[in-house]
């Protein structure tokens, strides 16, 4: 297993982007990011892909290179929104992008069918997608819920995907949930004793309990800045509260959701593209479990956020994106 860390030798020339560049890059892209209009707004590269079920979802290219990479948002149910940072690093080094919204999330269709929401659908989605979009081989990144889609095909068509990227999530739900009850055992005495008495009622799904999750959990785990960037306020409120409840749960504390049996510990030694498993030290998965997942993938290498959070492309820009262009460096297109 590899460990990418920021590092301020020079990259090899093969690697895409040279260190004045990256400088340049990481320098001036967050000012701009800050302030980025959502993707949405401009045209240019955007493409509606028709479904076999008749659906449309929404996607656009940004940049162009022979490198082509393809973002899973998280959720379930958000936007591509709060990746839009992302067209501030990657264009500029060379690279093709593609922000995707999945089916039921931000600019794609909202259908009612609640049997749509389910992992083996978005995985036939996905490759709809990849096909439509002419990518015969990729990098596939996928953040949060997107890390669990982006495992699943890589097990499915490994000869898709030249690298895969999976930021913040562990290889099972069941490894989530116990890790996120020990964040609960470290909020406020207050706060504990309000979801304690919540609970306790029969009102672990209530407004009541899910506003003390958001106000105690977020701004110590889900995104370190105040106030939030304009693309992260956007995906928050646009999230699609239905696809969320159905595959997760209520909130972050009660997963009741039909993805709480998913578990692929078991499967990731069969997954044989290179991998960049991405973590934080303030994420809501466990930094251990991120570590863990690089060490039994063949080919994996792990990056931890030193003082991130699980929007660690956010409130560690430049530690986050250092460490994925030097990743994406070393992959061939």
């Amino acid at each position: 297993m590899d460990i990418v860390t920021p590092s301020p030798h020079r990259l090899d020339r093969r690697e895409f982007v040279s260190v004045g560049a990256l400088a340049a890059l990481l320098a001036a892209a967050p000012a701009r990011a800050a302030a980025a209009p959502s993707g949405a707004a401009a045209q240019d590269g955007v493409r509606w892909i028709t479904l076999d079920n008749g659906h449309k979802v929404w996607t656009q290219r940004v940049g162009s290179g022979k490198t082509k990479v393809l973002l899973l948002h998280g959720g379930p149910g958000f936007s591509h929104d709060y990746l839009q940072c992302f067209a501030d690093y990657l264009p500029q080094a060379g690279y093709e992008l593609y922000f995707y919204d999945q089916l039921g999330c931000g600019l794609s269709d909202r259908p009612e069918d609640t049997s749509l929401w389910t992992l083996p659908r978005y995985l036939d989605e996905l490759e709809q997608v990849r096909t439509a979009l002419g990518l015969e081989t990729f990098v596939l990144y996928g953040h949060s819920w997107g890390g669990i889609l982006g495992t699943e095909y890589a097990l499915r068509h490994p000869e898709r995907l030249s690298g895969l990227v999976i930021s913040n999530m562990s290889a099972s739900i069941a490894d989530y949930v116990s890790y996120i009850a020990k964040l609960r055992s470290s909020l406020p005495e207050a706060a504990r004793k309000e979801l304690d008495r919540l609970e306790a009622a029969g009102q672990s799904e209530s407004e009541a309990y899910t506003a003390i999750v958001e106000r105690e959990l977020y701004p110590r785990y889900i995104l370190r800045l105040d106030p939030h960037p304009e693309p992260v306020l956007k995906a928050f409120t646009a999230v699609n509260p239905v696809i969320y409840r159905q595959m997760a749960g209520p909130n972050e504390f009660v997963f009741s959701g039909n993805l709480e049996g998913w578990d692929r510990w078991a499967d990731l030694p069969r997954i044989q593209t290179p991998t960049l498993v991405m973590g934080a030290r303030y994420d809501e998965m466990d930094p251990a479990s991120m570590k863990r997942q690089a060490e039994m993938l063949p080919h994996g290498s792990l990056f931890i956020s030193e003082k991130g959070s699980h929007l660690s492309m956010w409130d560690d820009q430049r530690a986050y994106f250092q460490a994925l262009l030097k990743f994406l460096g070393t992959i061939r297109a």
